[in-house]
Order: C-alpha cells, then structure tokens, then sequence
C-alpha cells in the first residue's frame, strides 16, 4: 500500500454502492466456499471462506463509514483490521487442527469454486481500486480484497498440488499460509488506522 499521502476523491453515492456490491457478492461466496470446504474437506476453501466472511462485515462497516467525520473512518478501519487479524490467527489454529483430526480434500470441489471466487473478488479489486490511495476505510476495503485474491491463487494451486500428489499437505499448508497472510494484511490496516486517527482533529 502506498504512504504517499494522496487522497482519492470519494463520491459517497458512489463509494457506498461500490461497498454495497463487493458486501453482497462475498457474502454469497462466504456460503458457497465454506459447504463446498466443508463436503470437499478443503482447509484451504473453509479459510477462504471465512476471509470472505471477513471481509463481508468489513465492507459493512466500510459503508457506516462512508459519509461520517475522519475519526469514525479510523475507527472503522481499526474495527476492520481486528476483525482480519482474529481470523487470521483463528484460521492458523483451525488448520492445525485439521492436521491434526486429518482430511482428504477433494482438488476438483477446491478448484471449481476457487475459480469464482477468484472471478468475484478480481471485479471487487477492480472496482476498489480507484480508492486504494483514498480514505483509511477505503484502503482498508481494498487490501481485503487484495487479499482475497491472493488466496483464492493459493487454493487453486493447492488444488493442483492435491491432484498431482494425491496428498492432503498442499491443501494445509495453503489454509495456513493464507492464515499468515490475513494476519500481515490485518497489521497493515492496523497501522495505517493508528496512522489516521493520530492526525484527526
């Protein structure tokens, strides 16, 4: 994420119907991800899913954000970033678990829904991105997304790497990773919040 300072100018309409979409399209890949990974026994899809969840309530609050003063937009994005760093850190011992109680994850059910997810999620990005150097709330909506995208990447090499080895490692060390990750994106939003709400009146 940038540090140059720029601010993006927000159309609030504009910015609440973006945030209104990118809510209503995870929400609906956090239902489909999460059965799929539950039937297809996939630690890489259920982390994925609840990412999506994640990023869900983010853009919700995102939204209660979009016209209110800069203090409520540093809030938010703290909130935000909480939110990501407890699934983060939750999907990290989820999948260790998993290692634990053992899983045979099915590559076809991980790559045939990682790939829409992938679809959503890129089109999330695109729409977001004109705000990436914007408000704290906003950039915090973008590198969700970001992150999203990186892990439905990994699921769907965890996908191949499950088909090509017939082994269940690739599928949890991908659930980990992407749990690493939402954790270092969660500490990105974090800082940049803490950032904000220092120089707000």
């Amino acid at each position: 994420m940038s540090d140059c300072g720029c601010q993006a100018e927000v159309k609030p309409a504009e910015a609440g119907w973006t945030l209104r979409l990118a809510l209503a399209l995870n929400a609906a890949m956090f239902v489909i991800e999460l059965i799929g990974g539950i039937i297809g026994e996939s630690s890489g899809l259920i982390a994925d899913s609840f990412d999506m969840l994640a990023d869900a309530s983010a853009y919700g609050i995102a939204i209660a954000a979009v016209s209110r003063g800069a203090l409520f937009k540093a809030r938010a994005a703290t909130a935000s970033g909480a939110i990501l760093l407890l699934l983060g850190l939750g999907t990290c011992l989820a999948v260790i678990g998993r290692d634990i109680t053992g899983s045979e994850p099915q590559s076809l059910i991980m790559a045939m829904l990682a790939i829409p997810a992938l679809i959503v999620n890129t089109i999330v990005l695109r729409l977001l991105s004109k705000y990436r150097h914007g408000e704290v709330h906003l950039r915090a909506a973008w590198i969700f997304t970001r992150a999203d995208v990186v892990a439905n990447l990994a699921v769907l090499i965890a996908a191949f790497l499950v088909f090509v080895t017939n082994s269940g490692y690739p599928d949890l060390i991908v659930g980990f990773g992407i749990g690493l990750y939402v954790t270092k994106e969660a500490i990105e939003i974090l800082k940049g919040a803490s950032v904000a709400r220092s120089s707000s009146p």
